[in-house]
């Protein structure tokens, strides 16, 4: 134990030196409070434990050591093991190496990256696209730029953690309506007239994440020309899933040229890594000017730059992953229903199996992965905590013999925990 000065706090404080790591200065208070508070959630069956993937992410998969049937990837068209990606990652090292050595607007800007948001924008139908690092700063990037003081944002109830947190670094007046109520959202529109804002936006995701329903976007838009607001949609879960093609909730609801902003990532159906937003020409030079997280964040390497090329050439040519996508979730989803399962309000492949109880989600998920399922729990905070489920995802690489025999397991082990 030391006790040594913190200039900053213009005090002293006792640290310890951890015998596992030796030299490493640690705080003894800090780490006390960080163990209890894992403790607790410990005892509260909050705990995350990743398990690893011992190769690459497809439909059956090791992970742990352990040969499984993944129910919990985002990976929907499996493409993140896709022959054609891999070529072209692989082509892209040799020419271009494997690092960007810089942000965007330094030195990180290769024409890779120009080929890839000219892509995006014409899978999209869209006028311009900007590349963001990820979806997460994607969000977290362009909300604040795009919201100042005297403008007012209206976000849904249940939008993703990104759009939260870029809403709470913006100076504007914010306003919450309830999940997918088109009457309460009106309600907020009228509320925020009233006071004369400069600029409205409204925010929602596309395809909500943990329950797997879909946005009104159509009804959005239309209230958004009505009341002149933005429209700014987070279709992460909607990319390579709904629409022509895998094109999104905009072409799903032929809302082309009526969104502002149509935010998406390619962590998940695309199957590598990035974020995007498609928008004006105009609104692209905005945000690659004042959108903090562009700016100040090292750009992608060319092997994921070139396969998210190839990802999107692959859909622009073909919709038959797509279509499989859909022919497995509609067969999976039918299956569980009738079999007596709550698989909440979903509508896409991401299939909530209702435990509402955290504890049955964690002893659901632990007896899956013993008989060779893997599917996650997903309870408190990232859902209420009477909400708890297994969160299940279909891909359009699964076989029907790994789903009925993902099905015949669940339904095993949903017995046992009397779920049906």
């Amino acid at each position: 134990m030391l006790e040594v000065y913190d200039n900053r706090r213009k005090r002293k404080i006792i640290v310890f030196l951890s015998d596992d790591i030796p030299g490493v200065l640690m705080n003894k208070k800090l780490v006390t409070e960080l163990n209890e508070e894992l403790e607790q959630l410990k005892e509260q069956n909050l705990l995350w434990n990743p398990k690893t993937l011992n190769g690459p992410s497809c439909a059956k998969p090791t992970v742990d050591g352990k040969n499984v049937v993944m129910l919990c990837s985002n990976n929907y068209l499996g493409l993140a093991n896709h022959p054609a990606l891999k070529k072209a990652a692989i082509e892209a090292v040799e020419k271009y190496g494997v690092g960007s050595g810089s942000v965007r607007p330094i030195a990180g800007t290769m024409d890779l990256h120009i080929k890839l948001e000219e892509t995006i924008a014409k899978f999209k139908h869209a006028e311009a696209s900007l590349y963001y690092n990820t979806g997460f700063t994607a969000n977290s990037g362009a909300i604040p730029a795009l919201l100042r003081p005297g403008d007012a944002v209206i976000s849904d109830e249940l939008n993703h953690g990104s759009i939260i947190d870029g809403v709470r670094l913006t100076k504007a007046d914010r306003y919450i309506y309830k999940h997918k109520d088109m009457g309460d959202l009106e309600t907020r529109l009228k509320e925020v007239k009233e006071k004369n804002p400069n600029r409205i936006v409204i925010i929602t995701d596309g395809v909500f994440s943990m329950d797997g329903d879909i946005a009104p976007l159509d009804k959005i838009v239309e209230l958004a020309e009505q009341y002149e607001a933005v429209t700014y949609v987070d279709d992460a879960h909607g990319d390579g899933v709904l629409g022509d093609h895998g094109r999104g909730i905009v072409s799903h609801f032929k809302v082309e040229g009526r969104v502002d902003f149509d935010m998406g990532t390619f962590s998940k159906a695309f199957g590598t890594m990035g974020g995007h937003i498609s928008t004006s020409k105009t609104a692209k030079e905005f945000l690659l000017n004042k959108s903090r997280t562009w700016l100040l964040t090292g750009s992608h390497g060319p092997a994921t730059v070139a396969a998210s090329i190839a990802s999107l050439e692959l859909l622009m040519q073909s919709d038959a992953l797509v279509k499989n996508l859909w022919k497995n979730t509609n067969y999976y989803k039918k299956r569980l229903i009738e079999l007596g399962f709550d698989t909440g309000e979903s509508e896409t492949p991401i299939t909530p199996v209702m435990t509402y109880d955290s504890g049955k989600a964690r002893k659901l998920s632990i007896r899956l992965f013993e008989e060779g399922i893997y599917a996650l729990p997903i309870v408190y905070p990232m859902v209420a905590k009477e909400k708890a489920r297994i969160r299940t995802m279909i891909t359009a690489e699964h076989t029907i013999e790994e789903l009925d025999l993902a099905i015949e397991k669940i339904e095993m082990i949903g017995k046992e925990l009397k779920l049906i």
